[in-house]
This record gives structure tokens, sequence and C-alpha cells, in this order.
């Protein structure tokens, strides 16, 4: 059984999720009913996934151009079924962002999929990635913080999202690389466990040609160094989510450079601890890369 599942939320969590203000929220229930949230003693509103689930349809309406007015004269069977509608045109990018929300919060699988085999078949796993699943993740850390989502939340979905990564890594990966010039070496520094922003340079890495070579979480430096006696022209890739400590990364990074750049070897480093470095003492061949795009430009 799953501990810690969030079933009854706040009007603050609505507005994390579906980005409308809770000031319009409550207009929106005063003036057209379109929520029926339950009440404590002292009249605090609540509501249940059934409401999320609504609002998050209203919303897409909403977003198309529908009145609220209008919408709130609809039968509750019909508002679902104008999201489908606007689905099979296939052209609404907030509405896989907001299905893979409502999976997440109803820990439904198939949604997941389902949504995930819509997108696929008219984009590439990258389009779909930077498309949809990194501004999801860029959002669930923020509802994360806020606790709007539980942890079980945000391991559901991201497992579902990694599992995804995997196949389609694996496809490559049988591959011979067309190019040679150069060998990506993945991992993540000690007691750093955020891995999705890692897994899936892997996949971009391998897609253009390279050799790449994927360590984990939890890899020492001096582990790290023993890659210098098999290859040449080595790429180290790490992401820096939580760790190092912002006390001990200048010398962690220091030490890197020390011990891993012989010959033409390179440290990309990516992750939102790399703010807290300091780049007027980083050797040439470090790279602090500060977003997605710009690490898989240099690719």
């Amino acid at each position: 059984m799953i501990n810690n599942i969030k079933t009854v939320f706040s009007i603050k969590d609505l507005e994390n999720l579906s980005g409308i203000k809770a000031h319009t929220i409550r207009i929106w229930e005063k003036r057209y009913n379109i929520l029926e949230p339950m009440r404590t003693d002292t009249n605090i509103r609540l509501y249940n996934v059934h409401n999320l689930q609504k609002l998050l349809n209203i919303t897409l309406l909403h977003e198309y151009g529908y009145k609220i007015s209008k919408i709130a004269t609809y039968p509750e069977e019909k508002i679902p079924q104008m999201v489908r509608e606007i689905i099979s045109k296939k052209n609404s990018q907030n509405y896989a962002i907001t299905s893979f929300k409502m999976a997440m919060m109803n820990f439904d699988q198939e949604l997941f999929f389902t949504t995930f085999d819509w997108l696929i078949s008219e984009k590439t796993f990258s389009e779909v990635f930077k498309d949809h699943f990194l501004p999801l993740l860029k959002e669930l850390g923020l509802l994360w913080q806020s606790e709007t989502i539980s942890p079980a939340n945000e391991h559901f979905i991201s497992h579902l999202i990694k599992q995804k990564i995997l196949i389609y890594t694996e496809s490559l990966q049988i591959l011979k690389p067309t190019k040679t010039d150069r060998v990506f070496v993945l991992s993540l520094p000690l007691n750093e466990i955020h891995q999705l922003g890692l897994l899936y340079i892997q996949y971009e890495i391998l897609l253009k040609g390279y050799k790449c070579i994927y360590l984990g979480e939890s890899m020492p430096i001096e582990n790290l160094q023993d890659l210098t006696r098999y290859f040449e022209n080595i790429t180290f890739v790490s992401f820096m989510t939580v760790q190092p400590d912002r006390s001990v990364i200048n010398q962690y990074v220091k030490s890197m450079g020390q011990k891993l750049l012989e010959k033409n070897n390179e440290i990309w480093l990516m992750g939102s601890m790399i703010e807290h470095i300091d780049e007027s003492v980083l050797p040439e061949r470090i790279k602090l890369f500060y977003s997605m795009d710009e690490t898989l430009a240099r690719i």
C-alpha cells in the first residue's frame, strides 16, 4: 500500500496545479457553481480529486477560447467529452502536461501511456521529452516544494518517465558508435540520486553516435579516474541537483579537475548546485551548463 497519498486539496493546491489564481477559482465557484468543495468546521474549502480533474478540464477549455459562463451551462459529462475532442485534434501541448498531472494524481498508468502514445505518434522522443516531460519535471519540483503533491506522486510519475527514457535508450545502445573522437562518461556525485536529466543526456549522446558509459549515482571521483586508463578524450558529465553541498562544491570541482583532466579530457557540469561554483577559478576544460538546451547544443 502506498503511503502519504494526497486525496484532499486546498484551494492553494488547485492554484498550483491548474495555474488559475485562487481568487479566480473562488469567483468561478461562487458565480458559476463549477466546483463543489467540502467545508471544514471552520468553513475552509477542501477539494477532492474529482474537483481537481474538473478544474483542469475547465482550464483547458478556457485556454481554447470557451467562456466560463458557457462552460458552466454544460452537463457534467460534456466537459470531459469536449476535452477529448480537443485531444483528437492532436494540437494541445497543454493537454498533454495536464493529462500527465492527472495520471500522477490518480496513480493512473493507463492514462500516462495513452497520452505518451498519442504524443509519440506525432513527435520524436526528443521532442516529447523537451516539449512535455521537461516542463512537467520543472513544475513537479515546484509542486513538491510547496507540498501540493506527495513524494508518492512524484516518485510514481518520475519512474514512468525514467522507464520511457530507458526503453528508447536501449534501442540506441545496441548500435555501434559512428563517432570515435570522444567518449562520454556519465555519473552523479556521492549522495546525489536525481538522475532523470543525466539519463536523458545519455539518450541524446547515443543519438548523436558517440560511445557513452553510464555509471549512475553516487560515483566517487577516484572511480571515475579509473576510466582514464581505458579511454582517451573523455568528456565526464555530471548533474549536481542537491550534492555536493555549497560549502564544499568548489573544493569538489577542483578535485575533479586535478584527477580527471588528463590529456584532452573535459568535465561538463549541470544542475541547480552549479550556481554556487566560482567560475573565475575554473580550468578551461571544465564547462558549466545552465540549461538542457545549452548542453544538447554542445554535444
